[in-house]
């Protein structure tokens, strides 16, 4: 028979066991710590921080729990930010809207793409001009103007390998001359048809399908497509381990297998993601000149 102070003496031993296991699942968790997820949506559209957060909340959500981490969004809208935060590695994961700004660290090593997003691995950007413009090709632009998205947006950099690619010279003095194509920014893609109804510019870029489809619609046509390139990635840090980095791939590409997951792209908006091409990748890099 067990005395009463040998009773307590292994029930005190069992408390501090619990304790003790506690503390040590405790420590393991804080040692692997949160995993910070950066979002930064493109430049040229409009859309509130508490709106992208609402969209990516959902799709954290299911990530922590593919991975076991508590992952924390943090909105970085600024390219050159989510620049200097990738080039230190500061982020474990991110949505990258821009293709230019995640190929750049894909290419440097520091991240690698674990997803693209479904709908949105051919983006092409179109040079859109008036129905009765005597233009033709992307040659004929060569003294006149061209308006284009931010010059930091990824339409912008598309226009440039497409000038790149016909050896066409863009200036931004306040004349073209007649073997240059005068290039102007606005900030929104749904304001380049302004400028060309305006007389501003004799043809516009955008990547913006909504407002390719209204031009075409109304009388518009489009003179030269970009070649597609893959954007929306779903990048993560090279330091993740192979394991964790393989979770967050499995996850992604299997969130409509589960509510959790439907409910999450719903949020998000998109109708899923694929696995990556390298050799899409790779022929990109080399395109937008990276």
């Amino acid at each position: 028979m067990v005395g009463l102070t040998d009773g307590r003496e292994i029930m005190f031993g069992r408390i501090a066991v619990s304790l003790l296991l506690g503390l040590a699942l405790s420590t393991t968790a804080a040692a692997q710590g949160e995993l910070i997820f950066a979002v930064t949506e493109g430049v040229t559209y409009q859309a509130t921080p508490k709106e992208v957060r609402d969209k990516f909340t959902p799709l954290a959500e299911v990530l922590g729990k593919a991975t076991g981490r508590r992952v924390k969004i943090v909105l970085v809208p600024a390219y050159n930010d989510v620049r200097a935060g990738l080039a230190k590695q500061e982020y474990d994961l991110a949505y990258i809207h821009p293709a230019h700004v995640s190929m750049a660290e894909i290419k440097a090593g520091r991240y690698k793409a674990v997803a693209w997003t479904t709908g949105y691995t051919e983006y092409t950007a179109s040079l859109l001009v008036h129905g009765s413009s005597p233009l033709k090709t992307l040659d004929d632009m060569k003294g006149h103007t061209m308006v284009t998205p931010d010059p930091d947006s990824i339409t912008a950099v598309m226009v440039r390998a497409m000038l790149r690619g016909d050896k066409l010279t863009a200036t931004h003095e306040r004349e073209p001359t007649p073997t240059t194509v005068r290039v102007i920014t606005t900030r929104y893609q749904d304001a380049v048809p302004f400028y060309i109804d305006n007389g501003f510019a004799q043809g516009g870029v955008t990547a913006a399908r909504s407002v390719v489809k209204k031009w075409t619609d109304n009388g518009g046509k489009v003179l030269v497509n970009s070649k597609p390139v893959p954007i929306k990635q779903i990048i993560v840090s090279t330091k993740l381990p192979a394991d964790e980095q393989q979770r967050i791939r499995d996850a992604l590409l299997t969130l409509r297998d589960t509510k959790p997951g439907r409910d999450a792209l719903d949020a998000v908006g998109y109708k899923g993601f694929v696995a990556p091409n390298p050799d899409v990748e790779s022929s990109t890099i080399a395109y937008l000149g990276l």
